[in-house]
């Protein structure tokens, strides 16, 4: 995984901007998304060339109408795109929602990563 991008949405007004936490193993890149309360089904998560895109469309906030004394944290759509590179095993990535944290699992291709190269200067 190299740079991280992210798009502004347009006609609601708010940007809404989901933390991601990034761990790189030995053989896999982990994504944690922290996401609570919301329904597995409501997220895309899509690959098209270098980018992965991880998105949740809110269908109906069910709180709109609610008489709020307090109202901190809301559910909101996002989405998050990444760019990754040619060591990700695109076939074979998992994901799975646990305790409001999406995780992705994304495996390296065993011998694809190049050794780090030390760059002289002259």
């Amino acid at each position: 995984m190299r740079h991280e991008h992210f798009r502004k949405q347009f006609g609601g007004g708010n940007f809404f901007r989901v933390p991601v936490n990034i761990i790189k193993n030995e053989d896999s890149y982990e994504l944690h998304v922290f996401a609570p309360d919301r329904d597995k089904e409501d997220f895309k998560i899509n690959i098209k060339g270098n980018e992965l895109s991880i998105s949740y469309e809110l269908q109906k906030d069910e709180n709109q109408n609610q008489s709020w004394i307090r109202h901190e944290f809301r559910k909101t759509s996002f989405e998050r795109t990444f760019l990754i590179d040619e060591t990700v095993d695109t076939e074979n990535i998992k994901a799975e929602y646990v305790n409001g944290i999406l995780h992705l699992m994304l495996p390296i291709i065993p011998g694809s990563e190049k050794p780090s190269q030390e760059i002289r200067i002259s």
